[in-house]
């Protein structure tokens, strides 16, 4: 039989999601499984067998992880080494003088610790100049017992390679690489001009040390998990999701595993871009809340913003990422108190053992357990029917830990733990958007993940947004958007130029490099011409600036013109043009191998606009501030054209939708439920 299903499964930090499209008939499945944190492999096969696949039929698996940031995060990457040129060894150390802006004024900060400290650094003689040319030959001898020393005495099992001017000319970084794999077959190399070509020495450095760090576990877990499903009889194409959007082949994301370091939220943003497209919604603000963390990302003009020069942690990563910005907010959020204060997060529950409700040993209330007590979600009905709540726990649980020690009620208690994520999640809106100039208001806020349903109409309130998006099967979203995901590859080049002292021909020169690059990429990959995309872009600044902006150079005629753009550019973004001159400092080519998507096509409206609800439910509605009587619908039984009025809950059997007396739903023709009023 022919291969015809595309499969994606994300994992997440409660649930791993699956997610089935079969291209004859159209047809969507959805599945959750636990997360299985010691054996991730086991949690993937879980959710495969919780939508039925059948691997043999399988012709795309599309993967999202979480393992590369979990290892960074938890300190558990493999031990990492350095070797640069001479004399700079301390670079990775020294790194920039700016700090964090949350550490700005604290006369207690103290830097973090660094995964490769000083002794496992070693500096060798050679040396490439800024041009490009070779002015000091490599030592190879030099290089050889940097590796021995590293490997030897300091049991390292991965070891990132960073000259000076690589980017120029990568001579000398081959030339290491090809001594050590001859040298020392097993230990694991990154070379930063594998990931990444251009300047600023210190974030290359941090970012193919980034690399080596997870690259083993990395390789180790998509080895096993490639041989697992192999074993059940899947002959397809492996594909990663990467940090800025699209995916990458199995065998390409273990080169350089760093691309792939925020995979898991990519799928996401990849569908929401999707959504916003066939609804005619250029301006969305995408919000992933799921059971350890929220997740939130701009999309303007159609596009999630894309960062080159973004940080995990306190360390740089050159490399294009997606610009979310995360938190400990989730269903898993543990709420806790310090002092007589109550907080909430970022401590999570986890998977195991999970909220006080799933009845797994946990005893630590959390943001699901006052969704619970609140009367948010039927303890009969999670998970489609698969697993009971314990809500006489929960309750208990808040009880004990959070209103007694406040002298309040289970209620009040459960309303604060509510009232104090939002708080927490607010902030985290505003930075993405207020704070770059951005009003929520002129934005659709598109919900998915496990809780964000639950929550996400309520934030909507707090910053004032208009309308709220829910898509189908919203807490397994990620999953679907990776269906919808291209191959991407991103090609780049530092060339910095004042734009009067550049030459079209020879600026067009350099795109065709980099674009024969990516083409030739794609059709390794099998991407024929008439399924490439290649797309232009050039980040450029003021002559005299630090940071650039990002400006389109597809369909150039002139330089011109791309003058004009940088300027228009500069002006929509910072408000000003300036005389100085323009500047370019970056090429870039997005390579795009399309792929078949499913489609989401319009449904017949329904005969009447009112819908009588399935049931009615005793909740806590935050617009009247009081407990009142919630309408419970089923998703399943809404239509276009339907409308609920507030307070509502809408079911489905994998996430609750919750919205208040304020708000009202629509269905509209997509089947997407559309909610919109409230302050």
């Amino acid at each position: 039989m022919e291969s015809r299903d595309r499969l994606a499964v994300d994992i997440g930090g409660t649930f791993v999601d699956s997610i089935t499209f079969d291209r004859d008939t159209g047809e969507i499945t959805v599945g959750k499984a636990s997360t299985t944190p010691s054996n991730p492999t086991e949690g993937v096969l879980n959710a495969i067998e919780k939508v039925g696949a059948t691997l043999e039929d399988v012709e795309a698996f599309v993967h999202g992880t979480t393992l590369g940031i979990n290892a960074f995060l938890e300190r558990e990457g493999a031990r990492t080494g350095i070797i640069t040129n001479e004399g700079f060894k301390d670079i990775f150390e020294i790194g920039r003088t700016n700090l964090q802006r949350e550490s700005m004024y604290d006369i207690r900060y103290q830097k973090p610790e660094l995964i490769v400290p000083r002794r496992r650094r070693i500096g060798v003689p050679g040396r490439i100049d800024a041009n490009g040319e070779v002015s000091e030959p490599l030592d190879e001898d030099a290089v050889r017992e940097a590796a021995r020393e590293l490997v030897d005495d300091h049991d390292v099992e991965a070891i990132a390679i960073c000259f000076l001017h690589s980017y120029r000319n990568a001579t000398h970084e081959r030339q290491a690489a090809e001594i050590i794999r001859d040298e020392i077959p097993d230990v694991t190399l990154s070379q930063s001009s594998d990931i990444t070509r251009e300047y600023r020495e210190y974030e290359r450095t941090s970012t193919a040390v980034l690399d080596a760090y997870i690259k083993p576990i990395f390789e180790s877990y998509v080895e096993k998990l490639d041989g697992s499903l192999r074993d059940d009889g899947f002959d397809g194409s492996f594909f990663i999701t990467r940090s800025g959007g699209g995916t990458l082949t199995a065998e390409n994301a273990t080169t350089a595993p760093v691309h792939t370091i925020l995979s898991g939220p990519a799928g996401g943003l990849i569908g929401a871009s999707h959504v916003g497209d066939v609804t005619d919604r250029e301006n969305l603000i995408a919000v992933d809340m799921g059971g350890t963390s929220l997740d939130a990302c701009v999309i303007e003009d159609g596009s999630p913003a894309v960062e080159y020069d973004s940080t995990l942690g306190h360390m740089p990563m050159m490399i294009p990422v997606y610009d979310i910005r995360t938190i400990g907010a989730g269903g898993g959020s543990i709420a806790w108190l310090d002092g007589d204060f109550l907080k909430v997060g970022p401590q999570s529950a986890g998977a195991d053992p999970g909220p006080i409700s799933y009845g797994r040993g946990g005893t630590e209330p959390t943001v699901t357990d006052a969704a619970v007590a609140l009367g948010y979600m039927d303890p009969a009905a999670f998970l489609g029917g698969e697993m009971d709540l314990n809500q006489t726990g929960a309750v208990d649980g808040i009880r004990d830990r959070i209103a007694d020690p406040l002298d309040m009620s289970v209620n009040e208690a459960s309303r604060g733990i509510f009232d104090v994520t939002l708080a927490n999640t607010v902030g985290a809106i505003r930075e993405i958007t207020v704070e770059k100039g951005l009003d929520p208001r002129d934005f659709t806020m598109v919900s998915y993940g496990g809780a964000g349903s639950l929550f996400v109409p309520l934030l909507a309130r707090e910053i004032g947004a208009d309308e709220v998006l829910i898509p189908h099967a919203p807490s397994v979203f990620s999953a679907w958007g990776m269906l919808m995901a291209d191959v991407v590859y991103d090609m780049a080049q530092t060339s910095i130029t004042v734009l009067d002292e550049l030459e079209y021909e020879a600026f067009d020169e350099q795109f065709d490099e980099l674009e024969s690059e990516g083409a030739r990429t794609l059709g390794d990959e099998g991407y024929g011409p008439e399924d490439r995309t290649l797309e232009r872009l050039v980040e450029m600044r003021y002559l005299g600036q630090e940071h650039t902006v990002e400006v389109s150079a597809d369909d150039l005629t002139n330089l011109d013109e791309l003058g004009d753009r940088f300027e228009a550019r500069h002006e929509s973004r910072y408000g000003h043009t300036m005389d100085d001159p323009p500047e370019v400092v970056h090429l870039r080519v997005r390579a795009i191998g399309e792929n078949d998507k499913p489609a989401i096509d319009a449904r017949e409206p329904a005969d009447e606009a009112t819908v009588e609800p399935a049931g009615e439910r005793e909740a806590y509605c935050f617009a009247e501030r009081a407990e009142t009587t919630f309408g419970v619908y089923e998703r399943a039984q809404l239509q276009p054209g339907h409308e609920i009025p507030g307070p509502a809950i809408v079911q489905e059997p994998t996430t609750t939708i919750v919205f208040h007396s304020d708000q009202v739903a629509q269905i509209d023709e997509y089947g997407h439920i559309l909610i919109s009023g409230g302050e």
